[in-house]
């Protein structure tokens, strides 16, 4: 009888379930998650300059030997080996990071070397990785150098199939000549492209005199040096403070530059004379990572948007050099008005943002993110290539052992050639023998075995001296290079040196292209500087509808309104004045004269252009005058002084000044001439008081103090006069007579007061006016 077979529980999954709080859990995962977009995908490493993805293209290339002497290959190609052997993830993020590797106007130097369409500085995309080959660029291949020389850790490919370089050893700066952006899990980077002779100067000085002050770096390391040029307009000390704490912005306009132009200072200026007076502006240079179509966009825009009324036009005249025409409203505008502008209202102007936040490799911390200043990174950086440098002598000294040994073997085996030969023939096991007899190593002993008859004749025992000397004078030198930490700061000096004569400002790629240039200080910017200054006549109806007739007419002439309506207020401006209106609840607006409606029909209602309330109407309109006061009261006989300049209102909700309550209204707006100094306030009790100006505060909103107690009614009008002068107001009548009562002392008390009856033919109707 057999004994019955047991079977195992199927495992059902839930044998791995960990129990375990969620936001634990959650936690750990996220933190997980976390690390490695940090270290594996955004930051870039302090010493090749280059994140995963990039580094693993430029691998993948160099493996495929797509080099600068070879011919193309298609991206496509790449990509697929790519995303195949090193990259696990989408075909089109690998081909994206190609072409910004290929683009000039996005990479300082370029690392890829692109055929066919790339896209273009106009924003357009490049063309399907089908269409387009690539190849190493020169810079790549020297960032790349000494990938076989045991320089670098070669760490398993996501499936284990292949190897991958940890980083790239070689000495072209690449993390500041580039530059890198990307984002993290709680961080960022932002790292703008330098120019390499700066770079490599100012890790000369730093080698030279590891106590070098950060000022003395900045004198040889400026600032950015943009792919698409430009120029930086910040001051040098607010450069080298960002560049101090590794966190900043730079302040990037786009160069107005006209080559053909025959002064100059035009050339300069970027001003073509175009005869009879008649100019235009050139731009040449655009900021970085500014599309071209997108800036013509914007200042097409803003022409239509009449935001920019003194630009008549603008014109693309680019080829493969940038070249943007302006052209001005008339030969009359300011070249540098016209400028300031730009730089206001688009993206001729811009920001790039610093932010040095990089991965360092720390011993016993692995790779760490980190912001550094200039000065710490360019010590890490040399750091890193003085441990390169050992990492190169101490294989190259392996190298030499193992083909010393076998140099000194092959001289062996030349002076005892024929008893060599006769072992060889009488031994069936010659290698014990020859090993015995001339004290071989089993390497020396299988080299001498494994050489072909023809090689025999070749040794000479000259040559092999020869050649073993000049492995015992390398070996010697390599020695006294990694004991010496002098010598290893010489051969880094001597190899940075050779590389920047590859890159000097002499030369087409090496030549600075960013200008850095303080920009020279400018008035306060407005849009009211770019309006044509016109005279105007301002009607507003009693139901509320606002026009502006051209020119200054007289202000009793007759204009039509709509049936059951009439003239309210009106007055003379210029275009250029902002007009300000007193609602009868206590708030001001603010209009452009120049965006007033046309007299040519009835206007337009003016609460289309402001948040006018509905139970609210115009009490007062004015024009603004810097500098000017106005004297604010409610019925209620409580008021104070209002600067006019505190109640210009940026938006159509205009601004609160005089706080009114219990059913009060703005009762008074009256503006103060300059040497008024006394105050008349008339109740509708018709009682009269006067007391001095300078007891009224000053006030921004409010609802001021009393001016004029009242037992019944409330204040009807105040005005300001001179007290010397005497007070005058209007007579009734059609004759439009005014009268003056200079002795008013007898109602002159303090403020307050209810007051006393006025004089004698002071109007029924309690106002001065």
């Amino acid at each position: 009888m057999t004994d019955p077979v047991t079977t195992e529980p199927a495992d059902d999954g839930f044998d791995a379930i960990v129990d375990a709080p969620f936001d634990a859990a959650l936690s750990e995962r996220y933190l997980v998650y976390a690390l490695s977009t940090i270290t594996a995908r955004s930051l870039p490493d302090l010493r090749d300059g280059l994140k995963p993805v990039h580094r693993r293209l430029l691998w993948g290339m160099r493996q495929l030997r797509v080099t600068p002497d070879s011919a193309f290959k298609k991206c496509a190609r790449v990509v697929g080996d790519v995303m195949g052997k090193y990259h696990p993830h989408g075909n089109l993020a690998l081909y994206d990071a190609l072409v910004r590797l290929a683009q000039p106007f996005m990479l300082r130097y370029p690392l890829i070397e692109g055929q066919g369409n790339f896209g273009n500085i106009d924003g357009d995309n490049a063309a399907a990785d089908r269409y387009t080959e690539c190849r190493l660029t020169r810079t790549a291949m020297e960032l790349m150098s000494g990938l076989d020389e045991g320089t670098v850790d070669f760490i398993p490919t996501y499936n284990n199939e292949e190897e991958e370089p940890v980083i790239f050893p070689g000495l072209f700066p690449n993390l500041l000549a580039n530059g890198a952006s990307g984002i993290a899990v709680g961080m960022a980077t932002s790292i703008p492209s330098h120019n390499v002779a700066e770079i490599i100067d100012a890790t000369l000085e730093l080698i030279d005199n590891p106590s070098v002050t950060h000022e003395r770096l900045m004198e040889l390391f400026h600032g950015p040096d943009f792919a698409t040029g430009g120029q930086v307009v910040d001051s040098a000390a607010a450069i080298a403070e960002a560049y101090r704490t590794g966190r900043g912005s730079f302040r990037l306009r786009g160069r107005f530059y006209a080559p053909e132009a025959k002064e100059p200072d035009d050339i300069a200026a970027g001003i073509e004379r175009l005869g009879g007076g008649q100019w235009q502006l050139v731009i040449s240079e655009i900021p970085y990572q500014v599309p071209k179509g997108k800036l013509i966009e914007q200042i097409a825009a803003a022409i239509a948007d009449r935001k920019l009324p003194i630009l008549e036009d603008v014109r693309d005249e680019s080829d493969e050099a940038i070249r943007i025409v302006i052209v001005p409203k008339s030969r009359n505008v300011d070249p540098e008005l016209l400028k300031e502008s730009l730089y206001k209202l688009t993206d001729l102007e811009t920001r790039f943002s610093l932010n040095l936040n990089v991965l360092d490799e720390r011993p016993g911390f692995g790779r760490t993110p980190m912001v550094m200043g200039l000065k710490e990174l360019l010590e890490s950086w040399s750091f890193a290539q003085i441990d390169i440098l050992q990492r190169r002598a101490r294989h190259r000294l392996a190298q030499i052992s193992k083909r010393l040994e076998l140099v000194r073997g092959y001289i062996i085996a030349y002076l005892n050639l024929d008893r060599v030969i006769a072992i060889i023939r009488a031994e069936d096991e010659p290698k014990p023998v020859l090993i015995a007899e001339f004290a071989l190593t089993d390497v020396q002993a299988e080299a001498i075995l494994n050489m072909r008859l023809r090689s025999l004749r070749k040794l000479e025992e000259m040559q092999l001296r020869k050649e073993q000397d000049a492995l015992l004078a390398e070996e010697a030198d390599l020695q006294a290079l990694l004991e010496s930490p002098a010598k290893q700061r010489t051969r880094l000096k001597r190899d940075l040196r050779a590389l920047r004569k590859t890159y000097a400002e002499d030369t087409s790629l090496g030549a600075r292209r960013t200008l850095i240039a303080e920009a020279a200080p400018t008035a306060v910017f407005s849009m009211d500087a770019m309006i044509e200054k016109a005279p105007v006549t301002v009607i507003l109806s009693q139901k509320g509808w606002i026009r502006a007739a051209s020119g200054h007419v007289p202000l009793d002439q007759e204009f039509k309104y709509k049936e059951g309506d009439a003239l309210a207020f009106i007055l003379h401006a210029q275009t250029t004045d902002k007009l300000l209106l007193a609602a009868s609840d206590g708030r001001f607006y603010t209009l452009g004269c120049d965006k007033l409606p046309g007299a040519r029909g009835f206007g337009e209602p003016v609460r289309t252009m402001v948040d006018l309330e509905s139970d609210a109407n115009v009490s007062a309109m004015m024009v603004h005058r810097p500098g000017g006061r106005l004297l604010l009261a409610s019925s209620h006989g409580k008021g104070f002084v209002a600067e006019m300049n505190e109640l210009l209102a940026e938006t159509r909700k205009g601004r609160q000044v005089v706080n009114l309550k219990d059913g009060a209204k703005l009762q008074v707006i009256r503006q103060i001439p300059e040497h008024h100094d006394h105050v008349a306030c008339v109740g509708d009790n018709r009682k009269l008081v006067v007391f001095n100006l300078e007891e009224l505060p000053v006030m921004t909103r409010g609802q001021g103090v009393q001016l004029q107690r009242y037992r019944d009614g409330g204040m009807s009008d105040a005005i300001t006069f001179v007290l010397a002068d005497g007070l005058s107001w209007q007579m009734g009548g059609s004759g439009e007579r005014t009268r003056t009562e200079t002795e008013i002392r007898m109602w002159k008390v303090a403020r307050g007061a209810a007051g006393r009856m006025p004089p004698q033919g002071f109007p029924k109707s309690g106002r001065f006016d």
